[in-house]
């Protein structure tokens, strides 16, 4: 590098040290250079010139000193500047990415044997120096397989907590038969229900008159515990428990044994109605029809399904209305409860998975405006499970039926708590078009929608639903677990809908204790039976 100073002071040249680029020349304006201006000269130059002698020595370094130009540092730092990579590295991902391409077209070789970890990949890479096709076949299998792996491991959780969902734990079960024994041994077990001088109370509508259809003992004491210690007036409740005929004595023995004064307790069996004949039932065509049942739901076709065309949610939801509770005519008695109890103007249906944290007495107040089913609205929430629910949820719209008479895209509703003005109901055709869509889902064998009492219901009490404050029903606790804690002590009715029952072990632990709370674990048959709480 050279620092040339013009004879007469006019002009200062930078050159390099070949003689061939000037890196920079100053002219100096003035004939005449005062020591001022002088001096400046010098101190910008002293802080150019070591600047310039690095770039200099960079580019000998770099092999790039032939140059002759301020073109060919532009090509070798702009890019840099820029956070761009060189020429040569930009080819080599460009090769990778036409490797990748080609690879994803086509079928992975037979025979290609696969590592088991990205570390023994990256030995066999060094030790065996695979080129790039052969890496990429080798990375896409092994995405492959993982990514295979990963998806049956969720439907076999899927499948095994259907399972675990389906079954009765054996401490319920325990109880169940020791209370049927009871009620064949104790007299007390069989005492009335209710005594015969509160009988007039089951058709007082002055009194608050709740509904709940179970064949869980265990579920049915939690409801009716929780609405009685709810309440700011446990006198005024009646409860008209209904559960069938092998559950009934179990059931009966229970309540006549653990009474909840001062509320009042009916029990009945499906075996006590007059009215459940096949003839004014026609679900129990559905019940009764063996075959297509048990294909539907004991099928081995769950088993033959084609992971790869079925999500995960299609697959969870095919697997819950396979339920053996949706075979189960209690599920289908709240469609009956005008007939059941035809002296009765309002009521509060209840599902056995709920707890009732708050006094429901204002829900009789509700003004219903004519409507027949007061509840919580399932579309106006982002969660998809439980309030982002519409009707292309639940029925086949590809099927011309359907398609025909619904508007996929039409709010549903929630059961589990529901108030019912039976008046409005007895004057309705609601009960008439339930029993016309579950005669023609028989007739398409059952494909117009998947298995459950909700979907008709949807239908049959269309433009009659008259949609209540969701404060009152929160629902998803049997779905959600990062449901939210503080949500759940501020609703009136908590709602364990979905799989994990609190009662099962499949119960998320920190939503249990809202449940276990109503239950007497002092009780002799509870301890017995080892029903311990978690």
């Amino acid at each position: 590098m050279r620092l040339h100073f013009s004879p007469s002071m006019r002009s200062i040249t930078v050159s390099s040290s070949n003689g061939f680029i000037d890196f920079m020349k100053i002219k100096v304006a003035a004939r005449h250079i005062s020591y001022r201006t002088l001096f400046h000269t010098i101190l910008v130059l002293a802080f150019l010139l070591p600047f310039v002698f690095i770039l200099t020595a960079v580019v000998t370094l770099e092999g790039v000193n032939d140059c002759s130009s301020l073109d060919c540092f532009g090509r070798t730092w702009g890019p840099r500047l820029l956070g761009r990579v060189d020429a040569s590295k930009q080819r080599l991902v460009s090769e990778f990415y036409k490797v990748f391409n080609q690879v994803s077209t086509e079928e992975i070789p037979d025979g290609l044997k696969l590592p088991d970890s990205f570390s023994q990949l990256v030995s066999e890479m060094k030790d065996n120096r695979h080129d790039a096709k052969t890496f990429a076949f080798i990375l896409k299998a092994m995405m492959e397989r993982f990514e295979k792996e990963i998806r049956e491991s969720k439907y076999a959780e899927l499948m095994n907590k259907h399972f675990a969902a389906s079954s009765i734990p054996k401490g319920i079960h325990c109880l169940s038969l020791r209370l049927t024994d009871e009620y064949s041994s104790n007299v007390h077990a069989r005492n009335q229900l209710p005594p015969p001088e509160l009988l007039p109370l089951l058709s007082d509508n002055t009194y608050q008159h709740f509904v709940l259809s179970t064949d869980n003992i265990l579920a049915a004491s939690v409801v009716v515990n929780s609405a009685v210690q709810s309440s700011l007036n446990p006198e005024k409740i009646v409860f008209h428990v209904i559960t069938d005929k092998k559950t009934y004595a179990g059931m009966h023995s229970w309540f006549a044994l653990n009474p909840v004064y001062p509320a009042t307790v009916e029990v009945k069996g499906t075996h006590h109605f007059d009215y459940l004949t096949r003839d004014n039932v026609p679900v129990l065509e559905a019940v009764e029809n063996q075959e297509g049942i048990r294909n539907y739901y004991h099928g081995n076709h769950i088993v033959g399904t084609n992971h790869t065309n079925t999500t995960l949610r299609v697959f969870a939801s095919k697997l819950l209305v396979r339920s053996p509770k949706y075979i189960s005519l209690l599920n289908h008695l709240r469609m009956y409860i005008p007939q059941l109890f035809p002296k009765l103007d309002k009521v509060v249906f209840l599902d056995d998975d709920v707890v009732i944290q708050r006094d429901l007495s204002p829900l009789w107040d509700v003004d219903l405006n004519g409507k027949v089913n007061g509840a919580v609205e399932t579309c106006k929430g982002d969660d998809e499970w439980v309030m982002s629910k519409r009707f292309k949820i639940y029925f086949n719209f590809s099927h011309p039926l359907v398609a025909m008479h619904l508007d996929p895209n039409e709010c549903a509703w929630a059961y589990g708590m529901n108030i019912f003005d039976l008046r409005a109901w007895r004057e309705s055709n609601i009960t008439e078009t339930y029993h016309w869509w579950l005669r023609e889902n028989l007739k398409s064998t059952l494909t117009l929608w998947r298995l459950g009492t909700l979907p008709p219901a949807l239908i049959a009490f269309r433009g009659h639903i008259h949609p209540i404050d969701p404060s009152w029903h929160m629902l998803g606790l049997g779905y959600q677990n990062k449901t939210n804690i503080e949500n759940v002590k501020k609703a009136a009715v908590i709602h364990y809908n979905g799989q994990s029952k609190p009662w099962l072990q499949i119960g998320f632990e920190h939503l249990r204790p809202f449940w276990t709370k109503y239950v007497n674990y002092s009780n002799d048959f509870i301890r017995n039976c080892h029903i311990l709480e978690s």
